[in-house]
C-alpha cells in the first residue's frame, strides 16, 4: 500500500457500513465551524452528534447557515439538560478528594467541556471533540479529570496524521507524527510509551504496519550528546518491551524517510527510508516539523489526536476549518470503534 492509497479518516469510516452510528459530543456546539463540520459528518452517514452549548446560540448558528436539525443530531444545553444533576453528583463523587464540593461540581458540569466529557464517561456518547475555541490544556484537562487515562496507558500523548499531496514525490507516504501537540520534553521512558501508542494509532487509523523511527539530530551514533543518548536509550527499551515492532533509532529524518539516504546512513535497517511513524525527541521538534511538512511540503495535517485516554477525547486546532472538524469527528469515531474491539488491529476487521 502506497502513501496515496491510504484512506483519510472520513474515507476509512465511509468504507465500512455501520450497524449503529457512533455518537460524538461536541463541546463547542455554537461555533459555526463545529456546526458545519458536524452536520457534514452526519450527512455523510458517519456519526450521530450532540451539539453542546447554549441552546439559543446553537439554534442561531444553525439558522445562519441554513442547516436544519435532523434525526441523529441533538442539542444539549448543560444549564437546562435533565442529565446535569446526575452528572453533578457523579462529578462530585469523582473529584471530592480534590476539594470539589457539590456546588462546585454543579458549576463544573455546566461548562460545555466537562459536560461533553461526562456524556462519554456515562455512556451517552462514544467520544468527544473540542478545541476550536478552547486551548489544548483546557481540552486535555477535562479529558483527564472526567474520562481518565486508559488502564493500559502510562500517559496521554498526541499525534498528527500526515497525508501527502496529490503531486508529491514518489516515496511520499502517509505518516504519524508524534508527539506534536502535548508532551513538551518526554523522558526516554515517555518516548517508549509514545511510540507504542503511536504504533497502535497507525494500525487503527492508517491501516499500515508501523515502521517506527526514533528521531534525533544524530544517526546511529554520528553525534554525541545527552539528547541523542535519550533517544537511543528509548529505542533499546522499546525493542526490549515490544520485540514485535519494527523500530530503529536514533535516526535523522532524512535517513528515516529517504531510501537512498538510508542505504548510506543505516544500510542494515528494515525501518530507515521506509518509516511511517515518526517519534520526535521533544515538542519543539514535533510541532515545528508538522507545520513545516504541512506548509512547505503540502501535506494535510489532521490533529492533534489524543492517545492514552480511557475513551476517545480529541483536540482541535483553534485555526481549524469545518472540513478539519469533519475529519476529526471521523478520527474520534474510529478510535471508539477500536476501543470497542481492541483485539483487532484495525477498526474495520
Amino acid at each position: 500500500m502506497t502513501g496515496r492509497d491510504v484512506m483519510t479518516p472520513v474515507e476509512l469510516l465511509r468504507s465500512h457500513k455501520l450497524a449503529t452510528r457512533p455518537v460524538i459530543s461536541l463541546s463547542e456546539g455554537s461555533d459555526p465551524r463545529i456546526i458545519a463540520g458536524a452536520l457534514a459528518a452526519h450527512k455523510l452517514g458517519l456519526v450521530n452528534v450532540i451539539l453542546v452549548g447554549d441552546e439559543a446560540e446553537i439554534h442561531a448558528g444553525l439558522a445562519t447557515q441554513d442547516l436544519p436539525l435532523a434525526d441523529g443530531i441533538e442539542i444539549h444545553d448543560p444549564k437546562t439538560s435533565p442529565l446535569t444533576e446526575a452528572f453533578a453528583a457523579q462529578f462530585h463523587e469523582m473529584r471530592k478528594h480534590k476539594g470539589v464540593d457539590a456546588d462546585k461540581a454543579r458549576v463544573a458540569v455546566q461548562t460545555p467541556l466537562v459536560y461533553a466529557a461526562m456524556l462519554v464517561r456515562e455512556g451517552h456518547a462514544d467520544g468527544t471533540l473540542g478545541g476550536a475555541v478552547h486551548t489544548t490544556s483546557d481540552v486535555v484537562r477535562a479529558a483527564i479529570q472526567v474520562i481518565g487515562v486508559a488502564p493500559d496507558a502510562a500517559m496521554i500523548s498526541s499525534f498528527f496524521l500526515m497525508f501527502p499531496p496529490e503531486q508529491a514525490m514518489p516515496d511520499a507516504r502517509a505518516m504519524v507524527y508524534s508527539d506534536g501537540g502535548l508532551v513538551i520534553d518526554p523522558s526516554a521512558d515517555d518516548l517508549v510509551s509514545i511510540a507504542q501508542q503511536s504504533a497502535t494509532s497507525a494500525q487503527a487509523l492508517l491501516q499500515v504496519d508501523p515502521k517506527i523511527a526514533m528521531l534525533s539530530f544524530s544517526t546511529r551514533g554520528s553525534a554525541k550528546h545527552p539528547m541523542v543518548t535519550k533517544v537511543s536509550t528509548a529505542t533499546q527499551a522499546l525493542r526490549k518491551a515490544r520485540p514485535d515492532l519494527q523500530v530503529d533509532g536514533e535516526l535523522q529524518f532524512d535517513a528515516a524517510f529517504v531510501p537512498e539516504i538510508a542505504t548510506r546512513k543505516a544500510p542494515d535497517s528494515d525501518v530507515a527510508g521506509l518509516a511511517n511513524v515518526m517519534i520526535f525527541p521533544n515538542l519543539d521538534a514535533g510541532n515545528i516539523a508538522y507545520k513545516i511538512t504541512q506548509r512547505l511540503g503540502g501535506y494535510a495535517a489532521i490533529g492533534p489526536i489524543l492517545q492514552g485516554v480511557a475513551k476517545p477525547a480529541n483536540d482541535l486546532s483553534r485555526g481549524c476549518s469545518a472540513q478539519d472538524v469533519t475529519e476529526m469527528i471521523a478520527v474520534t469515531a474510529l478510535q471508539a470503534m477500536q476501543k470497542s474491539n481492541p483485539a483487532t488491529k484495525t477498526p474495520l476487521e
